[in-house]
């Protein structure tokens, strides 16, 4: 188990944190590369041509490597990024995390609403509970996490729920078994690390910074 709460894997090459110098799977990081004019640009999927640098999905970890000009001194020369990059990196994780609910959705891995994701748990289909962190505490109190680790996940909003299923809002919704279900919890562990010091929305900064 990684420190964010994904699942190690052989295959994923190991990376070393600009800041905390701690060494993780590529998965268990947010890779950045210097795009056109020295800018930092946040790779979320990790495709983006040029030579990777890797921080921790963590806030503070972002916040100081901004403060402490990480990236220049991993770049080795001067770079630049937006002020606001943590709140990109959060948007980005999110929107990633929303996209492949979709698809889990679209393939019959996941299912929205009480009552169904109630038959999933009970039935013993379900691997995966997720709850609007905004939802009602009375309602989510009445369905229980599957057996097991990263079985909960209760860091999306209904609304950011309610976009993966097709719908203004989701409280309850389950992911079954599989390759996509993996894909969620492993991105969700990114986007919980970002999400974790900090609840609600957040101002977006301006301009941009030397690092």
């Amino acid at each position: 188990m990684t420190r964010g709460g994904a699942q190690k894997d052989r295959d994923d090459p190991e990376r070393r944190c600009l800041v905390t110098g701690e060494r993780d799977g590529k998965a268990g990081l947010v890779r950045f590369v210097v795009g056109p004019g020295d800018m930092v640009v946040p790779d979320i999927l990790g495709r983006l041509p040029g030579r990777g640098m890797y921080l921790r999905p963590d806030r503070n970890v972002i916040d100081t490597a901004l403060r402490k000009r990480a990236f220049s001194r991993g770049a080795k020369r001067q770079v630049t990024a937006p002020d606001d990059l943590p709140v990109l990196i959060e948007a980005a994780l999110a929107r990633r995390v929303i996209e492949l609910l979709s698809l889990a959705r679209k393939s019959g891995a996941a299912v929205a609403g009480y009552e169904k994701v109630k038959d999933w748990l009970t039935g013993g289909t379900a691997v995966v509970l997720l709850q609007a962190s905004d939802g009602s505490d009375r309602g989510k109190a009445k369905l229980r996490p599957p057996d097991g680790p990263d079985s909960l996940i209760d860091f999306l909003t209904a609304s950011e729920l309610g976009m993966a299923f097709g719908r203004e809002k989701v409280i309850h919704s389950a992911l079954a078994g599989g390759g996509l279900t993996a894909r969620v919890v492993e991105e969700a562990a990114r986007l919980q690390g970002m999400r974790a010091q900090h609840g609600g929305d957040r101002p977006v900064g301006k301009g941009t910074t030397t690092i």
